[in-house]
């Protein structure tokens, strides 16, 4: 840990107060603050004024119950005011909104903007963070940032907010100040190892993970304690038992998972070493089991030859204790991935009954291989599996008894072999976007990918900080795309995870690569990568409304009251995988890992630009007192 250069004598002795307090009050005290950490963040989370973690609560549903805004007048959004972060690249995630304050994020070179909702044309505070720039050479797919992380503070600490930065810092800024309180190094840049995700905060802890497989990185996700950044626990994708933090009751209630010793058994001499499964997603928490969930990304190298092998615990869904980081389950969806199928997607909590009638605690994931998971989250008893479209051809259908899918070997790679046809591409049908759940319909509302692919493996070296891939793709629109233009590579769906029908489906021109948001108004609210915010109704998928942004989108939409008013808010600024051909000027359809090929079209409808554009019903917001903010003499 290394303090910031203005750290005041204040927050030094804040800081060694708070430790000092952690030494004489004991494990009991100590356990009495954590909760009530936690119960304030939760109750934070409710307020409709606030949208204060990824997915606005810890169900991580990105669900509003909010309905100023409805079907019958959606219609009259118009714009109430707009921030642009003077960063170009791809603008992934969303801003928080805390106590009358927003917080927006940039890509690389991170900066931090604090604005009051009252006059958000007066920036309160920056945090312009200084990093190695040779971050961004091993950055993979645009040098994104998916958010922030706050942290509501307590007796000792004022509240935080955490951010990841590009070269693999993370930093706690002073939520009122945005001075730098900590920073401490949890990857190393030289390896290729970067952070592109967002922190997540659970009770007094901070947790973070890791990007890089395409360069051979070996994942992890660690917990950090937020007052001082003292590292608590890290458990690795890959590795020993002791490693991972797998114990021996791993599995208990599903052993044909798997057990013990698998993050070694399953790979070939030392390839776990350099083995991928990075974690740049998304989280989710459950108080009551105390567990936190994501998914470790792909295998490295994308050859799947090099590796033979089911590569555990790679693409995998963990359940994991939130004080200890111990693992209690995981499900490894796509054992020996042959294609690039990353499971770090959205994980979205939900209780339903399922087929049986019975009422279960539920985790949702769409995956990037297009099948969508539904898993009891107190055990990992595989609920469902389902395809996110019919045209998804790699797999069969998932076994429901063992969970193993059952692959279609037409679709294969390997070897001094050309894979055509593959359906899902590599972005797969579904990738970072953070999509939602409507409590009330029991509809999960998806923004997909419509993508496959030609892929053609090659064999290559490891060397450590150099991209370590091994296949060559062609990426292009799905069947129920125009593969000639370039265009129908999305959809937007709206799914059942009991019974695994969809209610309804619309194709769009581009991968809606951000998500989704839902509210109680029956809306579902999306951006597009040609510049759009669209809202659909809920019910019926009938578009009734969109705008035209100044740039494409890959990020998600949020919504939340203040001063009686309701607001629509989201980030503008294309770029992430779909965009590194307009990021970076390529022209090679099979550059940016196939990504230029497959969205050839999209420098025809939008440009580079940066920031969150804010919607109102007739615009209304503080600059109808058009005396605001003005200069007086």
């Amino acid at each position: 840990m290394v303090c910031a250069n203005g750290e005041t004598r204040t927050t030094k002795r804040r800081s060694l107060m708070n430790r000092a307090c952690i030494l004489l009050a004991g494990v009991a005290m100590v356990s009495v603050g954590v909760a009530r950490a936690n119960e304030k963040l939760v109750e934070l989370s409710k307020d409709n004024g606030n949208w204060v973690m990824n997915g606005r609560t810890y169900e991580a549903q990105n669900y509003s119950p909010l309905t100023q805004i409805s079907t019958s007048n959606v219609k009259n959004l118009r714009v109430a005011w707009s921030f642009s972060d003077g960063v170009l690249n791809g603008h992934e995630g969303a801003p928080l909104v805390v106590n009358g304050m927003m917080y927006i994020q940039s890509p690389f070179p991170n900066r931090t903007f604090a604005l009051n909702l009252d006059n958000p044309g007066r920036i309160v505070w920056e945090n312009n963070p200084k990093q190695s720039s040779a971050a961004r050479s091993v950055a993979c797919c645009d040098v994104v940032n998916r958010g922030l992380a706050y942290w509501p503070g307590d007796d000792t600490t004022a509240p935080l907010l955490f951010k990841n930065l590009l070269d693999g810092h993370l930093v706690a800024m002073d939520a009122k100040t945005g001075k730098t309180v900590w920073k401490i190094e949890n990857n190393d840049i030289r390896v290729g190892s970067t952070l592109t995700g967002a922190p997540y905060v659970v009770k007094d802890e901070v947790l973070t993970g890791s990007s890089g497989a395409e360069l051979g990185v070996r994942g992890y996700i660690t917990a950090y304690d937020v007052h001082t950044g003292a590292q608590k626990w890290r458990a690795y994708a890959t590795g020993s038992d002791e490693s991972m933090l797998i114990g021996k009751n791993f599995n208990i209630t599903n052993p044909q998972y798997g057990t013990s010793d698998l993050g070694l058994e399953t790979w070939q001499d030392n390839g776990w070493k350099i083995g991928g499964g990075t974690n740049w997603g998304w989280y989710a928490y459950d108080p009551q089991e105390n567990l936190i969930y994501y998914g470790s990304g792909n295998p490295s190298p994308w050859n799947a030859t090099m590796r033979p092998g089911d590569n555990k615990w790679t693409m995998t869904i963990f359940g994991r204790d939130a004080d200890t980081g111990m693992a209690k389950f995981g499900y490894q969806k796509t054992p020996h991935d042959e294609w690039d199928y990353a499971g770090v997607d959205v994980m979205m909590l939900s209780e339903q009954r399922d087929k049986n009638g019975k009422l279960r605690k539920l985790l949702t994931h769409p995956d990037r291989n297009g099948i969508v998971y539904t898993l009891d989250r107190t055990n990992g008893d595989l609920v469902s599996a389902n395809k996110i479209d019919d045209t998804v051809n790699w797999v069969r259908h998932v076994d429901m008894k063992t969970g193993i899918p059952v692959r279609d070997p037409e679709y294969a790679t390997y070897m001094d072999h050309k894979a055509r046809g593959v359906c899902p591409a590599a972005m797969g049908y579904h990738n970072q976007g953070f999509d939602s759940y409507d409590p009330q319909k029991q509809r999960f509302m998806l923004g997909a990918n419509h993508l496959c692919m030609d892929w053609e493996p090659f064999m290559l070296p490891y060397r450590a900080g150099q991209f370590f891939v091994g296949a060559t793709l062609s990426i292009y629109p799905g069947p129920k795309g125009n593969r000639q233009t370039g265009e129908g590579s999305g959809q937007i769906k709206s799914y059942d995870a009991i019974t695994g029908k969809m209610s309804w489906s619309k194709m769009e021109r581009f991968a809606v690569w951000g998500g989704t948001m839902s509210t109680a108004g029956n809306l579902v609210f999306y951006g597009t990568l040609d510049g759009f915010i669209k809202a659909r109704d809920s019910r019926t998928g009938e578009l009734l409304w969109k705008f035209k942004l100044p740039s494409g989108v890959v990020g998600n939409p949020i919504t939340f009251e203040h001063k009686g008013v309701q607001y629509v808010a989201i980030y503008y600024g294309v770029g992430g995988w779909p965009g590194v051909g307009l990021v970076f000027d390529l022209t090679d359809p099979s550059a940016g890992l196939g990504a230029v090929g497959a969205f050839k079209e999209m420098a025809h409808y939008t440009q580079q630009g940066g920031g969150v554009m804010v919607f109102s019903l007739n615009g209304k917001g503080p600059y109808d007192d058009v005396n605001l903010g003005e200069y007086e003499n």
